[in-house]
C-alpha cells in the first residue's frame, strides 16, 4: 500500500487556500481574525514556544479555560509538532498531578487563574526520577514565582513539522473503566476522519459559523476549533457558558452550529428561543430527555443527539433531528467508516433488537492509551474497541444506549467514577465504609450521591461528620463535579451475600433520605460556576 505523503499542519494549508475568511471570533466584543490574521498570531505563538524549548515530539500540557490564547496554542502545537496534552482546569491539584505524570508532561501553558496549581504540578514533576525541569509560561502576567509571561520570551526561528497521519496530535484523559487517569493517543489521521464523517453527517456550508462555548480540554470544544480550520468555516468563541449569552450570540453572529450538553440546552431554551440561523445543534455528553427532545421539536430546534467517546476521537453515532423526533432514545447511524457491532459477554455478535456491548471499530478509534499497554489490550477485542456501553440496533442500524457496563455516573456530561469518591471518602478518618452511586436528575442527567458509615467512635456531636464538612473535604481533593450532592448516613452498607455492596439498595436509601434536600440545593448553586460541558466530550 502506498504511504501518505506529510503534510503541513492544517492551519497553514486553510490560510493559504481562503486567507481572507473569518476563522474566529471573539463573542464577547466582536473581534474577528480571518484565517491570515490567525496564521500571523500562531507563528508567533508557536515562536515563544520555541523559545521556551518546545520542539516536535514534545507533551505539551495546557492548563487553562476555552479562550484565543487556548485556540493559539492548539495550532501552534501542531506547527511544532508537539503532542497537545489538554488538562481539566476544574480538577483538584491531586488530579492535576496524576495526569501530568501519566502523560509525561514536558512543558506547561497556564493563565493567571490556573497558575499556581501550573506551578505546582511542574515542580512535583520535576521532583520525580521521570521528569526533568518542567517549564511553565502563562498567557497572562504571571503574580507567582515559578511562572514567566510566554509573550516576554520572544520568539524562536523553528521549522514547522510534517505529520503523516499516524503521529499521535493529542492525548486527552477519560476515567476509562477503572477511574484511573488513562492518556487516550489520538493521531491526526484519527482526528481528519472525525472531521470527514462528522462533516458528512451534519453537512458544511461555506458560511458555516460553530459556537464555541464547551471547554476545549474536553473533545467536544477541542474539535471545533480542529474541524473549523480544515472546513475553512469560522469559530465564534464564548469564554465561559452563560445561557442567555450564548443564545444571544448565535442571534447576534449568525452562528449556524453549535455542540452542547443536554443541561446547557435546557438552560439555553429557558432564557430565550433560539436564532433561525442555526442549522445543527449537536447534543451529546449524556442522554437526551424525552421532555427536552419534545421541546425541541415544538420549538425548531434542529437537535442531533449524538454518542461517542474520547477514545473515538468524538462522535460515533449521530441522529437527525427527524430521527430524534420519531425514534425516541436514539442516536442514530454510526457515522461514515465507523463499524458498531453489538456482542453478548463472550463476543458474540448479536442481532437487531438485542442488547449488549458496543464494540467500535475504523479510523476514529484511538491507537491506545499511552504508556499503559495492558489496558490498551484489554480495550480492544475481535471487533474493535470495546467501549463499554450497553446499547441494541434496530432493523434500520440505529442505536440506542442503555446504560454502562460498569457504575460510571454521568453527570451533566462529565464521569464520575464511584470507586475514586469512595476513596476520597474513606480518607476522612471519621469514615469507616461508604458507597457512592448516581441518582436520577432532572438538571444534571445523573447527581453523585453518597452512603456512609461513620467510624464506630464517632457520635453525631462529631462537627466534621456534618454534610458540609465532608463536601469541604471531597472538594479539596476532587473536581466539584465529583462531590457528592447527596450524602446519607448508615449503621452498615447494605451487602449481598457475598459481600458485595448491593447498589440499588444504596441507592432507594438514599431516595428514601431524599435526594433533593436544600443542602444538595445548596451545593447544586455553587456549582454552577463550574458548568458541566462534553465531558467525555460533548462526547456525544
Amino acid at each position: 500500500m502506498r504511504e501518505e505523503p506529510p503534510t503541513r499542519d492544517w492551519l497553514t494549508h486553510r490560510a493559504r487556500a481562503s486567507p481572507e475568511k473569518t476563522a474566529l471570533v471573539e463573542a464577547d466584543d466582536g473581534t474577528e481574525w480571518s484565517y491570515a490574521e490567525l496564521d500571523d498570531a500562531v507563528a508567533e505563538t508557536a515562536g515563544q514556544l520555541a523559545a521556551r524549548g518546545v520542539e516536535e515530539g514534545d507533551h505539551l500540557g495546557v492548563l487553562m479555560e476555552t479562550r484565543v490564547a487556548f485556540v493559539r496554542v492548539v495550532h501552534a502545537a501542531m506547527r511544532l509538532g508537539a503532542v497537545l496534552v489538554p488538562l481539566n482546569a476544574r480538577l483538584a491539584r491531586p488530579e492535576l498531578e496524576r495526569q501530568a505524570e501519566t502523560a509525561d508532561v514536558t512543558a506547561l501553558v497556564c493563565e493567571r487563574q490556573t497558575e499556581a496549581d501550573a506551578i505546582a504540578v511542574a515542580q512535583r514533576r520535576s521532583t520525580s526520577e521521570r521528569a526533568a525541569t518542567i517549564p511553565v509560561a502563562s498567557v497572562d502576567s504571571p503574580e507567582e514565582k515559578g511562572a514567566v509571561a510566554l509573550r516576554e520570551q520572544g520568539t524562536q526561528q523553528f521549522e514547522p513539522v510534517e505529520w503523516s497521519p499516524t503521529d499521535t496530535m493529542a492525548m486527552l484523559f477519560t476515567s476509562g473503566t477503572t477511574g484511573d487517569p488513562k492518556a487516550v493517543s489520538l493521531s491526526m489521521g484519527n482526528f481528519f476522519a472525525s472531521a470527514t464523517a462528522s462533516a458528512f453527517r451534519l453537512g458544511v456550508l461555506p458560511e458555516d459559523r460553530w459556537l464555541l462555548c464547551l471547554s476545549m480540554y474536553h473533545m467536544g470544544g477541542l474539535s471545533v476549533v480542529l474541524r473549523s480550520a480544515l472546513y475553512g468555516t469560522a469559530v465564534v468563541l464564548q469564554e465561559g457558558f452563560d445561557a442567555t449569552a450564548a443564545t444571544t450570540a448565535i442571534a447576534e453572529y449568525e452562528v449556524t452550529g453549535v455542540s452542547l450538553v443536554p443541561t446547557m440546552l435546557r438552560r439555553m431554551l429557558g432564557a430565550s428561543d433560539l436564532a433561525d440561523s442555526l442549522r445543527f445543534v449537536l447534543l451529546g455528553g449524556a442522554p437526551a430527555s424525552d421532555e427536552l427532545l419534545a421541546r425541541c421539536e415544538t420549538r425548531g430546534v434542529p437537535v442531533h443527539p449524538t454518542y461517542g467517546m474520547t477514545e473515538t476521537t468524538s462522535q460515533i453515532a449521530t441522529a437527525s433531528p427527524r430521527e430524534a423526533f420519531d425514534y425516541d432514545g436514539t442516536v442514530g447511524r454510526p457515522l461514515l467508516g465507523t463499524d458498531v457491532t453489538v456482542v453478548d459477554d463472550d463476543g458474540t455478535p448479536l442481532p437487531s433488537g438485542e442488547a449488549g456491548e458496543l464494540v467500535v471499530s475504523g479510523p476514529t478509534v484511538m491507537t491506545g492509551y499511552y504508556g499503559d499497554s495492558e489496558a490498551t489490550e484489554e480495550a480492544f477485542g475481535t471487533h474493535g474497541f470495546h467501549t463499554g456501553d450497553v446499547g441494541y440496533r434496530d432493523d434500520g442500524g440505529r442505536l440506542w444506549i442503555l446504560n454502562r457496563r460498569e457504575d460510571r455516573i454521568v453527570t451533566g456530561g462529565e464521569n464520575v467514577h464511584p470507586g475514586e469518591v469512595v476513596e476520597v471518602l474513606r480518607s476522612h478518618p471519621k469514615i469507616r465504609e461508604a458507597a457512592v452511586v448516581g441518582l436520577a436528575d432532572d438538571e444534571w442527567g445523573e447527581r453523585v450521591a453518597a452512603l456512609v458509615v461513620p467510624e464506630e467512635d464517632a457520635t453525631d456531636r462529631d462537627a466534621s461528620l456534618t454534610e458540609d464538612a465532608l463536601d469541604a473535604h471531597c472538594r479539596d481533593r476532587l473536581a466539584g463535579y465529583k462531590c457528592p450532592k447527596t450524602i446519607a448516613f448508615a449503621d452498615e452498607l447494605p451487602r449481598t451475600a457475598s459481600g458485595t455492596v448491593e447498589r440499588e439498595a444504596v441507592r432507594e436509601r438514599l431516595l428514601a433520605d431524599g435526594e433533593c434536600d436544600e443542602r444538595g440545593d445548596e451545593r447544586d448553586e455553587r456549582d454552577e460556576r463550574d458548568e458541566h460541558d462534553e465531558g467525555d466530550d460533548c462526547d456525544e
